[in-house]
């Protein structure tokens, strides 16, 4: 399980999350390279379906990352995105499954830094848990490993 990369979804918003990520980059802050970036209007267009597709699709944990609270440019975009991941992290409990497998994270757009602290510490946080229970191909090939 030690060279287990685990493949991580982060759904940016445009303004914020998605726009420090581009901070992180100019400032030549790395993160790691197995998190996969979707660019979204809003945090609160990204719905549970969304999140748990992902997973389904092979993604071993997903994390929301918006505005900063009281500062969405949606105006409640962000808490919106909040209260789905809680509903997909009460999903993924009943399934059996770890919830921190999904978090969101708020940050404003001139956090390069925090972007890239984020996605080194949760790509931690799911190399802790493994692979994802939903790709059978990966837990065959960490009990080879």
């Amino acid at each position: 399980m030690e060279n287990f990369e685990p493949e991580i979804v982060a759904f940016c918003c445009h303004y914020c999350a998605y726009t420090a990520a581009d901070m992180a980059g100019s400032k030549r802050i790395s993160y790691p390279p197995n998190v996969k970036i979707i660019r979204v209007p809003c945090t609160g267009k990204v719905d549970a379906i969304h999140i748990m597709k992902a997973l389904e699709k092979g993604a071993d944990g997903v994390y929301v990352a918006g505005c900063l609270e009281g500062d969405c440019h949606f105006k409640n975009g962000n808490i919106r995105a909040a209260a789905r991941v809680e509903n997909v992290k009460r999903i993924l409990e009943g399934l059996g499954w770890e919830p921190g497998r999904v978090e969101m994270i708020n940050m404003s757009a001139g956090m390069g830094e925090r972007f890239a602290q984020t996605a080194f510490e949760f790509t931690e946080t799911i190399k802790k848990l493994g692979p994802s229970p939903g790709n059978p191909s990966k837990l065959a090939v960490g009990a080879a490993s």
